[in-house]
């Protein structure tokens, strides 16, 4: 699970008598299912892991059996079977599981950066109602089709996992928390501005001090852990670009995604994707004209070390 949590053993259980835990991995575009059986087990996210990992996805989650008590912010959150959840990877967290199994998935924050403030308010919390409903039978649907999905078809199904769970949320919070400002740190509110301005020739590190209220000297700071806060506005273009070139649907050229990305010179563009990614921005425009089926991650990347932040980096890297 590193570097996403650290877990420990229920009281009285030795790590000699194992830890017998499956998870299976599956890509969809830039969005990680995974289908996850554990033992018990405590778990935490602590700040540091925060400072030294800046992975800021949401995690929707739906247990099939086991119960689960999270604690953010002192308020604790009890799941159980059938319940869908919401929580952000980007704050703190901490809980424990009986012997449980779910599927979980792992949404990039930039795909739901326009709707943040509405999502934070409903950051640890149980969904519920008629668009829950919906929602947990698309991802039922789409779980059970997870062998058969062609490459293509994962944008639009991306995008429907998106809509509904902002839908969802907008559904079940109260118009105040809804529109109440995030108090929970510089470098959430830094995330979303950078998030909603990505593409702006204006996003610079004074746009962003001006916008939350910070010195340049504590914006490196909250960015030191990231090398720096223009490497991480340029890692975020890249994975933007990376999404431009693997959907089929998006018909601008190579060109044209590099300027949305704020590269004036082609050649600096091909040049810091390919270090990126490990492949040209033509090979993946390529392979995403091509008609493969989504398959799980290689149980040789499982048996060699992998993790769960092995699996959050963007397709490709």
């Amino acid at each position: 699970m590193a570097p996403l949590l650290d877990l420990r053993l229920p009281d009285g259980i030795s790590p000699d008598q194992g830890f017998h835990a499956e998870q299976t991995g599956w890509r969809l575009d830039n969005l990680l299912i995974v289908q996850q059986r554990t033992p018990a087990h405590s778990y935490a996210r602590s700040r540091a892991m925060l400072r030294s990992s800046p992975i800021d996805h949401w995690n929707l989650g739906i247990l099939r059996s086991g119960r689960a008590w999270t604690e953010v912010d002192r308020r604790v959150t009890q799941t159980g079977p059938g319940d869908l959840f919401l929580r952000s990877l980007g704050y703190p967290y901490r809980g424990r599981t009986t012997e449980a199994a779910g599927v979980f998935l792992f949404i990039p924050y930039e795909l739901l950066a326009d709707d943040a403030g509405i999502l934070e308010a409903a950051n640890n919390s149980v969904l519920s109602g008629s668009l829950a409903d919906l929602l947990l039978n698309y991802i039922d649907g789409t779980v059970a089709s997870l062998g058969v999905l062609r490459a293509e078809e994962l944008p639009r199904i991306v995008q429907a996992i998106c809509d509904m769970v902002v839908s969802c949320v907008a559904a079940s919070v109260t118009p105040n928390a809804a529109g109440a400002e995030s108090n929970k740190g510089m470098m959430e509110r830094a995330h979303r501005y950078i998030h909603l301005h990505l593409n702006s020739a204006e996003l610079t590190p004074d746009a962003i001090c001006r916008a939350i209220g910070v010195s340049r000297t504590r914006l490196y700071q909250l960015f030191e852990q990231s090398g720096g806060v223009l490497n991480y506005i340029r890692k975020r273009r890249l994975q933007h670009a990376y999404a431009a070139l693997s959907d089929p649907t998006d018909s601008r050229s190579i060109a044209e995604i590099a300027e949305a990305s704020g590269f004036d010179v082609a050649a600096n563009f091909t040049r810091a994707f390919s270090h990126e990614f490990g492949a040209s921005p033509r090979e993946i425009r390529k392979a995403a004209g091509s008609s493969q089926p989504v398959v799980a991650v290689p149980p040789s990347r499982r048996l060699h070390g992998a993790t769960i932040g092995d699996w959050l980096e963007p397709p490709g890297k």
